[in-house]
């Protein structure tokens, strides 16, 4: 496959900005990102490249102030899934809350095997798919499903990336999962890194009925969220993705839970919140718990079943 490098500039540079532009192009297609001083380097295929698409999401940035100009190059021809491999990426480390001693979580690739011991010991091979557990919504969540009663649940994992949250829900004790992402190449990484853990998966189009699980314990799919109608009901739904998208598929995520189900939601910035817990709310939901990192925040909900609606 044959990329473009796009060379993003923005004016000024926070952080902040940094992560909103690459989310943003993430919904376009970009598919891997690196810092600059001033902006972003981001990659995509040729044949994906839309001129609109990137102008539409410079255009309706939101973050006032800012200035984002790019340009456009062709990119080496390299096998930027190798190369990315063979860089691995550092372990991460979560520790115990409340400063007990010792790991929670470590997350890490076949090439860094020096790690603590840790409770939940996870083994990813991104292949630029997200979700190794560096960024502060992946750790939100994980440090949450550590704390639930998974044993014997079914969950739905709602943009899976890498597969990390279904692999740390299997951990946990979850009996299936039904995991989906509309990345095809996500969804490949899926099937991988269950393997890498030790957990067999099926694909959805040789599945029946979820309720028909015995040795298989994951289910992958490639597509949206319309793949949730008619499937089995789940105990808790996760979904660590970008704020639109979760508003769009609030409506089918509520459809898809049973009486008092959980929802983990993740991927936006604190000052999402007041408008997915109104959303959220609208949809039979109450707000559990919240928890933050940095800018970035989580939201636990509740359905309750006699407000929930279907789709």
């Amino acid at each position: 496959m044959r990329y473009f490098e796009v060379t993003c500039e923005i004016r000024p540079f926070s952080q902040e900005a940094a992560d909103v532009l690459s989310a943003n192009l993430a919904e376009i297609g970009f598919e891997s990102f690196s810092e600059t001083e001033d902006g972003l380097t981001a990659y995509i295929q040729q044949s994906v490249w839309d001129e609109n698409l990137m102008r539409e999401a410079i255009e309706n940035f939101f973050l006032p102030g800012v200035e984002i100009r790019y340009t456009k190059a062709e990119a080496p021809d390299e096998d930027w899934n190798q190369v990315w491999e063979e860089e691995g990426f550092q372990p991460v480390v979560i520790p115990y809350p409340n400063g007990r001693d010792g790991a929670l979580v470590v997350v890490h690739d076949v090439k860094h095997t020096d790690v603590p011991l840790a409770q939940y010991d996870i083994l990813i091979t991104p292949r630029l798919a997200f979700g190794t557990g560096s960024h502060e919504t992946t750790r939100l969540i994980l440090r949450t499903l550590a704390q639930l009663d998974l044993e014997g649940k079914h969950v739905i994992d709602a943009g899976t990336g890498t597969g990390i949250l279904s692999i740390m829900a299997v951990k946990r004790g979850a009996a299936s999962v039904f995991a989906y992402d509309i990345d095809e190449w996500s969804v490949e990484n899926t099937k991988d890194n269950l393997l890498l853990n030790g957990i067999a998966y099926r694909d959805f189009k040789d599945l029946k009925d979820l309720k028909d699980l015995k040795d298989i314990r994951v289910a992958v799919v490639c597509g949206d969220s319309s793949v949730l109608e008619g499937q089995t009901k789940a105990d808790l739904l996760i979904a660590n993705i970008n704020r639109n998208i979760l508003l769009q598929d609030l409506p089918r995520f509520a459809a898809s839970l049973k009486p008092k189900g959980q929802m983990i939601l993740s991927g936006f910035y604190q000052a999402d919140i007041p408008a997915l817990k109104e959303a959220a709310e609208q949809q039979g939901f109450s707000l559990q718990k919240e928890a933050s990192e940095g800018d970035w925040a989580m939201l636990l909900f509740e359905a309750n079943a006699l407000g929930r609606r279907d789709v």
